[in-house]
């Protein structure tokens, strides 16, 4: 059985006025599900999937993977913008947040392979391939039921 890791934590959302207010986020590893895959679930229910590697990059150097681009804004911060067909959405992090994240998403990882002990066969079985990001709709936190997922445009 995979470790699944989510933790609840809080985001800046940044917006055309003067101030920005802090949101609730979801962010969720299930190396079940992939383990090269990492989730940021936002309160209005939607669900972005995208490779880990590029949190991981995005800490140090501004990087963009198709709907989701991601850089380092000082020593403590590290914005995440999210491109749909219903606008742009942009997420201010505190930088230890997502290091102790990813670095348990890692821990996961690693007791993952540990546990399967399968031998690598190739060359590029331990790098991880770059993944195009995806959104789905999930139900809100007080919302009804989920009613199925659409992958976004972009």
């Amino acid at each position: 059985m995979s470790p699944v890791i989510e933790i609840h934590a809080r985001a800046r959302l940044i917006t055309d006025g003067p101030l920005t207010r802090p949101v609730p986020v979801d962010l969720r590893y299930d190396p079940a599900d992939d383990r090269r895959t990492v989730h940021i679930g936002l309160p209005d229910g939607t669900d972005w999937a995208f490779g880990r590697d590029l949190l991981e990059r995005g800490l140090r150097t501004p990087i963009e993977r198709g709907a989701v681009r991601v850089w380092p804004c000082g020593r403590t911060q590290l914005i995440v913008e999210l491109h749909s067909t219903d606008g742009v959405e942009v997420f201010q992090f505190e930088i230890r947040t997502l290091i102790r994240f990813l670095a348990r998403t890692q821990q996961a990882q690693a007791q993952t392979q540990t546990s399967a002990q399968t031998p690598a066969t190739s060359p590029d079985a331990g790098r991880e391939p770059q993944q195009p990001p995806s959104r789905t709709t999930r139900p809100a936190r007080s919302a009804q039921p989920e009613q199925g997922a659409q992958p976004a445009r972009g």
